[in-house]
């Protein structure tokens, strides 16, 4: 028994993230319940808030608002219309194809449920439902992954937050918030996490490509989607959250097969005694050996973060610049202070900073007063105007003893910090060398969103930034390793 036996794995997990139609198993009219807010996302790309609710969905109903381009399905036992949709009994009573499903039904209905999708022809189920590992009901989890396997239908989850696609639209999730277009692609095995950082990604401008919330991972696991994102030429880098692997060895190997093309960061929680224990009441993890794990993201290739902005930092950095040829590593600044602090960082992680050539800083010398640093960092002082940054700038990207440039600028009254932005941008599209910056202390601001809008990555403090360019640089050095650059 086969939902469709000429249909290779790889597609029915592609499948995920491009269905023509969707059947929303549990659909609910209660604003409340899971099922309403995954079928109301899927139409509508998100809903609405306030005390108005009730009021903006009739309205989007009536003007016929749609995000996700294919045909949706309600499916709830008691029928009816839900959200302007005819609501079907059963997944049998659709009368036409259904790509995928998303099944929210209470967990002793699932098995039943995906019984039903291999009988309909339906190979990709997201599985929201919680209820199984998480809670030690291994054995209904194994039920229903056989269940699956009888009818070559793949899963995602259980206990699962869902899926997104931005360039589709699809957002197959019960979220508040979606995510803003970009070239990173995410897995996160807690949807609370793979939540945060799309409302963090928001407000910093980062853009994600694909993101799936992978719950328990009962089948459709890390080394599958690793695979799936590696085939995506709008996946310039993945991110990963993970607190367990059910197989180690295909990770390692899934890893090893994309991360020369696609760079990989990875967040592995549980390294701790305190953190697997947390972890396996999480998802029911289990504890892996962090020893194993440290040496086969290295064998692999994998960046490996140890918190969750270090995740995201990494991870745009990643996205949004290519590696250095080198790593020899200069920062521009207006602050001293500034300069000194991501000096230090910079030492903890081991990177180099460029030594600057006489020549480098006579051109130096005609742009900034005699009290700039004549030295890496490069801090051509406070009172220093837009043009003098931007100026000095252009002249350490075309310094051949820097590989890379951190910049950071503290905004001072002397400054027109959007025309510096613009001046950045401008300079930066000129060069090869990969560039990161801090607006020092700025969390979020017009110069800040324009550097990200454009392709630099811009973090609120300095070592961020160099964490950043960190990646940048170990990224660098795996690809000579390999032959690769």
């Amino acid at each position: 028994m086969s939902s469709d036996a000429n249909i290779s794995e790889i597609k029915k997990l592609e499948n995920f993230f491009h269905p023509e139609s969707i059947a929303v198993i549990g659909a609910s009219a209660n604003p409340h319940k899971i099922g309403f807010r995954v079928l109301g996302n899927i139409l509508f790309g998100e809903l609405p808030t306030g005390d108005d609710f009730e009021e903006k969905i009739n309205q989007m109903v009536k003007e016929g608002k749609k995000a996700y381009p294919g045909k949706v399905y309600p499916v709830n036992i008691k029928g009816g219309e839900i959200l302007g949709l005819k609501v079907y009994k059963t997944v049998l009573d659709i009368p036409d194809k259904v790509d995928m499903a998303v099944i929210c039904v209470p967990p002793q209905f699932v098995k039943d449920t995906i019984t039903q999708l291999g009988q309909k022809g339906c190979y990709s189920a997201i599985v929201i439902t919680a209820g199984f590992g998480e809670i030690g009901n291994k054995d209904a989890e194994r039920e229903i992954v056989e269940e699956a396997r009888k009818w070559g239908v793949r899963i995602i989850g259980p206990n699962c937050f869902g899926v997104f696609n931005t360039y589709l639209p699809l957002n197959a999730t019960f979220s508040r918030d979606i995510p803003i277009k970009g070239p990173i692609s995410f897995i996160s095995q807690s949807g609370a996490v793979g939540a945060s950082a799309i409302i963090y990604g928001k407000s910093e401008a980062i853009g994600f490509r694909y993101f799936v919330s992978i719950g328990n991972k009962a089948d459709v696991t890390d080394a599958d989607l690793l695979r799936v994102y590696g085939r995506d030429p709008k996946t310039k880098a993945i991110a990963i959250y993970v607190e367990s692997f059910p197989d180690g060895r295909e990770f390692y190997e899934a890893a090893k097969e994309v991360s020369w093309h696609v760079p990989i960061v990875a967040l592995k929680a549980g390294r701790t005694e305190a953190g697997k224990k947390a972890a396996s009441s999480h998802t029911g993890a289990i504890a892996t050996s962090d020893v194993a794990v440290e040496a086969a993201f290295k064998q692999a290739g994998i960046f490996r973060a140890y918190t969750f902005y270090g995740l995201l930092d990494a991870a745009r950095a990643l996205g949004y610049q290519h590696p250095p040829t080198g790593e020899r590593i200069a920062i521009l600044t207006n602050a001293g202070g500034a300069g000194v602090i991501t000096a230090d960082y910079m030492y903890d992680l081991g990177m180099k900073l460029a030594d600057l050539s006489e020549e480098t800083i006579e051109k130096i010398n005609e742009v900034c007063p005699p009290t700039w640093s004549h030295g890496n960092p490069v801090d051509v002082v406070g009172d220093a105007d837009d043009e003098r940054f931007a100026r000095t700038l252009e002249i350490m990207t075309q310094a051949p003893e820097i590989d890379g440039i951190i910049v950071l600028v503290v905004p001072t009254g002397t400054l027109d910090v959007p025309k510096l932005s613009k001046r950045i941008v401008e300079i930066a599209n000129q060069t090869t060398k990969p560039m990161v910056a801090s607006f020092v202390g700025v969390v979020t601001g017009e110069a800040d969103d324009y550097l990200e809008q454009h392709g630099i990555p811009s973090y609120s403090f300095p070592e961020r930034a160099a964490y950043g360019m960190y990646a940048l640089v170990e990224r660098g050095r795996f690809l000579r390793k390999i032959g690769v650059m």
